[in-house]
């Protein structure tokens, strides 16, 4: 049966390895000193930092006490080893935005009536859109912008409103780019670094390179990310 040394000394190799190939083979740097450097940049290492560098001192702690080679003075917790196997498949196998949050995404063309986006909105349950003016895109369209355009033209006949007619009443900056290849983590990074700048984003539109100019290959709201810690 695999001890749990064995278990946790192959997921910290593995780490450790997928680190150094990251930052260029940089052989002799250390592994607590790869997980600062990383943290700088990747958003799994960053996420599990305080983990990786206490997995620095068990491993010495296993590595350094040995009795001999077949026995160590302290076998790790089946909670450590679990622990230390997840982030090391987060690391080396990172979940990515496509396929997790692959999906059809309903756009609107500007000349589309707000009566059709509203359709949308009661048969299909989604509350943003984004907006295109032919094949330019031009914004996303919420549930806020249409409120705000309610409030001051209650009176309109909404089968003779266009979404051009709403796009002024939208908040700006409410959406970003993410490649399809971006790790989960980055996604929710991108959601709290604007949070940090004082813009809350209500969607990330994921493309296959993160330019807008490509096909969406899904959206990511704010309802999606609040499940990932």
């Amino acid at each position: 049966m695999t001890r749990n040394s064995d278990r946790f000394i192959t997921a910290f190799n593995r780490i450790d390895k997928a680190m150094d190939n990251e930052i260029g083979n940089s052989k002799g740097i250390g592994f607590s000193k790869a997980v600062r450097i990383l943290t700088k940049y990747n958003p799994v290492v960053r996420r599990y930092k305080d983990d990786l560098l206490e997995f620095a001192e068990l491993r010495n702690a296993i590595v350094h006490n040995r009795m001999d080679t077949d026995q160590v003075i302290a076998e790790p917790h089946d909670s450590v080893v679990e622990q230390i196997e997840q982030i090391e498949s987060e690391i080396t196998k990172p979940k990515q935005v496509i396929p997790q949050f692959e999906k059809r995404v309903l756009s609107f063309d500007l000349k589309d009536s707000l009566s059709r986006l509203l359709d949308a909105i009661h048969g299909k349950g989604y509350s943003k859109f984004p907006v295109y003016d032919g094949a330019d895109f031009k914004g996303l369209i919420t549930e806020s912008g249409i409120t705000k355009w309610l409030a001051k033209n209650k009176d309109a006949i909404i089968a003779e409103v266009t979404i051009e007619q709403i796009m002024p009443y939208q908040k700006e900056n409410n959406y970003e780019f993410i490649a399809k290849n971006a790790s989960v983590y980055e996604a929710v990074e991108v959601f709290k670094e604007n949070i940090g700048k004082g813009n809350r984003i209500d969607a990330l539109l994921i493309t296959a390179d993160g330019e807008r100019t490509n096909k969406l290959n899904g959206i990511i709201t704010t309802w999606d990310i609040m499940g990932i810690q």
